[in-house]
């Protein structure tokens, strides 16, 4: 049983290098999942998924000996947590930044129509569409005011009201 404790404890690495290294992989998969995997995301936030993902990778690495001491996981797990404070907190305080990190809900069905340009925007199919409708229990699309694709992922329905007052009354008899 023999243990380099030099290896283990001391940073085989620049600091720096492990904190740009962190900072650049979080800003740049930040930025293609806001762009590019809105829809996927599902109920997870993206920030949330991204923060879960880089967090097991970075530490598995520092506990695995990818990383020959455990400062390097430990630095690189602290940028990426600090990332992810750093843009929520942001967003929190700047209406400004909120609106780059948070995209607003995109319609996706307005009275009762759908509007194609924005699904073929974010690839969703009818299926998919009728199939997130029938979950909140909504078979037709008229029976919709307005539905939006979220910031996470999710599909979020209004009801119309003429639909809403149909079912609280079947609901009563």
């Amino acid at each position: 049983m023999n243990i380099d404790w030099k290896t283990m404890f001391l940073p085989d690495v620049p600091i720096i290098e492990i904190i740009v290294r962190g900072s650049i992989m979080y800003l740049v998969l930040f930025i293609l999942l806001r762009i590019i995997l809105k829809r996927q995301s599902g109920t997870l936030g993206i920030t949330d998924l991204l923060l879960i993902t880089l967090i097991a990778d970075a530490s598995q690495n520092g506990m695995a000996g990818d990383y020959k001491s455990l400062p390097n996981g430990i630095v690189l797990v602290a940028t990426i947590i600090f990332w992810d404070y750093a843009l929520d907190w942001l967003s929190f305080k700047s209406h400004r930044f909120q609106c780059l990190i948070k995209s607003p809900p995109l319609p996706l069905i307005k009275n009762g129509r759908l509007l194609r340009r924005n699904m073929r925007k974010e690839l969703i199919t009818d299926a998919d569409l009728m199939e997130h409708l029938r979950e909140q229990g909504i078979s037709d699309v008229s029976a919709v005011k307005e539905a939006y694709i979220e910031d996470d992922g999710r599909i979020s329905v209004i009801e119309s009201e003429e639909n809403h007052h149909q079912e609280e009354e079947r609901k009563n008899i």
